[in-house]
């Protein structure tokens, strides 16, 4: 069974928030597998499909970015999976909005979700797509204000090819783990886009 865990806050406020550009890309891809999220006994909401013979199970944490950690615990417990078997996909401030890029392991970026994934599993080696969100209006002096701000139309419109890269990602990640997903991803890499994975 893989695991795909979007980070994002789970009211209808934030829902078009740049913050909740993981729950986004998640319902981009039940929509594409024509699937339903449903509320489970555990911190986090679920749709479980596969592709061919190879299961996989779309996590939302039902608490805050903050506690993201808490519910990918409970998710590796109750489908007895490794850390290998999770993949994470969330946003980045740093990384300009329509661009994407992997990462296989190192610290949080400063994204206090990572910090709590990183946290509640005890180690780093954590793969993950992470969603530029990243613009002109953006700075250090208003990151929370920022992140919590909705997107553009523009915006809007440059997630939808975002979002059908990620997908071609997860399911990579679904049916090969990361070998497949990393050979799918040298052939989207573009200049200032996904070619450096562990940036």
């Amino acid at each position: 069974m893989r695991l795909i865990l979007g980070i994002g806050n789970p009211n209808d406020r934030y829902r078009y928030n740049r913050h909740n550009v993981g729950f986004m890309c998640l319902d981009y891809l039940a929509n594409k597998y024509s699937i339903s999220f449903l509320p489970s006994r555990n911190d986090y909401y679920l749709a479980e499909h596969k592709v061919g013979e190879n299961y996989f199970s779309l996590i939302k944490p039902s608490n805050y970015v903050n506690n993201s950690g808490f519910s990918a615990m409970q998710a590796l417990s109750k489908y007895r999976a490794s850390i290998d078997d999770l993949l994470v996909i969330h946003d980045d401030v740093y990384l300009t909005t329509g661009t994407f890029r992997v990462k296989l392991t190192g610290g949080d970026g400063g994204h206090k979700g990572v910090s709590s994934i990183i946290y509640h599993l005890s180690s780093d080696d954590v793969a993950r797509i992470r969603i530029g969100v990243g613009g002109k209006e953006f700075s250090q002096d208003n990151i929370a204000e920022y992140v919590l701000s909705d997107f553009c139309k523009e915006d809007e419109r440059l997630l939808i090819e975002v979002f059908e890269n990620c997908s071609a990602l997860v399911e990579a990640f679904i049916c090969g783990g990361i070998k497949q997903l990393l050979d799918v991803n040298s052939k989207l890499a573009k200049p200032n886009n996904n070619s450096d994975i562990n940036s």
